[in-house]
């Protein structure tokens, strides 16, 4: 009997409409569009403006947007695993609403978060349930409001972050194609270094955290960089090594998208000399979290060939962080 494999079979996206430039954002804190480019790599960031809409909206968008182009019954899809770091609300899970919504009525979803690695990991873990045999259709989707947990006059946070989703498709593959391999890692020394403090069990609202605005994200941009850049780029490389990958067979790296310099410093140690590899989008939309490895897929998906050689790269606050290798499995 042929190997099970796990391959992505559809993609999906949805940005909103709204744009924040930094043009704009010079207006809001003391900053220029000239020291966000070059520090960040980002102009523009996607913004969902609408209070009556969560995280929920942007992952069914995003579904909606993966089952239209792959003509399929939502009803078929087994499982959702929602990766996110912004969930609707604390307790009632994010996914089983989203699931709801797309009609996947037959389907069983729960939550991931593993900051902006939540996506990756939830990509490892929907690869599990296919290889597992159990599962024919797994649609995983990776989605961030970050917008609702930014403090717009911060200006180390506020430049860096926008609104996105993506999803994507996992169906078993015998043909040697999906997912081959992963290198996963995670190390609470990141822990006080890019974190929400308060809105947990550790420190429940009140008036006290309200004021003190601890339910942002706070970033010690400095540390956060120098793990991402030594993390990051070290398994990336060392997911080549161990499955013999010189960078000419690399086809693509479908890296985080949370600065460019961290992306061309995991580029450099991969030896990708050529940038049409490095797939970016990090100018129009800044840091999505969880969704900016499947909105590159959905962004790129055309440019991708049967057999096509993917290394995804990822770092997130806690710390978490890993990289994966991916055979691309259909002709777009």
């Amino acid at each position: 009997m042929s190997k099970i494999t796990a391959a992505i079979t559809a993609v999906g996206g949805y940005v909103p409409e709204d744009v924040l430039t930094n043009e704009m954002l010079e207006e809001m804190v003391e900053t220029t569009d000239e020291w966000i480019t070059t520090r960040t790599g980002i102009k523009e960031r996607r913004i969902l403006k609408d209070p009556t809409k969560g995280t929920s909206f942007l992952a069914i968008e995003a579904a909606k947007n993966l089952i239209q182009k792959a003509d399929i019954n939502p009803e078929e899809i087994d499982l959702i695993v929602m990766a996110t770091a912004t969930p609707d609300m604390p307790v009632a899970a994010t996914g089983v609403h989203v699931a709801s919504q797309i009609g996947a009525i037959n389907a069983f979803s729960y939550d991931l978060q593993a900051a902006c690695s939540s996506f990756l990991y939830g990509l490892s873990t929907g690869a599990a349930y296919i290889e597992s045999g159990r599962y024919k259709k797994v649609l995983v989707i990776g989605a961030d409001k970050m917008s609702s947990i930014i403090d717009y006059t911060d200006r180390t946070t506020c430049i860096i972050f926008g609104d996105g989703a993506g999803a994507v498709l996992l169906e078993p593959n015998t043909e040697g194609l999906g997912l081959q391999d992963e290198i996963l890692r995670s190390d609470s020394i990141g822990r006080e270094s890019l974190k929400i403090s308060a809105g947990g069990s550790l420190m429940p609202p009140s008036e006290e955290t309200v004021a003190k605005k601890l339910h942002y994200v706070h970033q010690d941009g400095k540390t956060v960089f120098k793990f991402a850049v030594s993390n990051m780029a070290g398994v990336s490389e060392q997911i080549m090594l161990r499955n013999n990958l010189t960078n000419t067979d690399v086809n693509w790296l479908v890296a985080h998208q949370a600065n460019k310099r961290i992306i061309d410093a995991t580029a450099n140690r991969m030896n990708l000399n050529d940038e049409g590899k490095v797939l970016m989008n990090i100018e129009r939309y800044g840091n999505t979290t969880s969704a900016t490895l499947p909105l590159l897929l959905s962004d790129y998906e055309k440019q991708f060939k049967k057999g096509d050689n993917l290394i995804f790269a990822s770092f997130g606050g806690g710390f978490t962080w890993g990289a994966a290798y991916l055979k691309w499995a259909y002709n777009s």
